[in-house]
């Protein structure tokens, strides 16, 4: 991991270039976490957007500088928390195609698995897949304990294993 102490601080005293690259170096990860979670390219830039806008305007309050990869994820995380509930169900066919080209799965299946799963799920895989934050980091950002994380992301591998495994006789 990064240590983001200088620039934070930096950023704190009134420094755009100093968040510029605090943003620059989690910008993809929140953009993955963010797009896997609402499948929804618009979504996922809007979720980034207002993330970084409250991060920017709220960077004096942020007591240890170097948790600044969490704070900013925690942000995150309730941005795509208040999307989400504002979802509906809409028909297949209407439904955008949230393939991008920087990030390509092996096979069909396994996207189509993962689009399956519940929107709570796709955060926690994201999270940790995508993201590679351990369990008591996830714990911290979602507000759940670290043992419910493990139990959980457990139980979302074993669900795609059984999804993706065929059926042997």
């Amino acid at each position: 991991m990064n240590d983001f102490s200088a620039d934070v601080r930096l950023a704190q005293q009134g420094s755009s270039e100093a968040f510029s690259r605090l943003y620059a170096k989690v910008y993809k990860d929140m953009y993955h976490i963010a797009l896997y979670s609402l499948r929804s390219s618009h979504d996922a830039s809007d979720a980034v957007s207002e993330t970084v806008l409250d991060a920017f305007c709220s960077i004096k309050k942020l007591k240890k500088p170097e948790s600044f990869r969490g704070w900013i994820m925690k942000i995150l995380s309730a941005k795509i928390k208040k999307i989400q509930r504002n979802y509906f169900e809409v028909p297949d066919e209407l439904k955008e195609d949230t393939s991008i080209n920087e990030f390509d799965f092996e096979s069909v299946e396994l996207r189509e698995s993962i689009e399956k799963l519940d929107t709570g799920s796709r955060l926690l895989l994201s999270m940790s897949v995508l993201g590679g934050y351990s369990s008591d980091e996830i714990s911290e950002i979602c507000n759940i304990k670290a043992s419910t994380v493990r139990a959980r992301l457990s139980a979302i591998k074993k669900v795609l294993r059984l999804q993706l495994t065929p059926d042997v006789p």
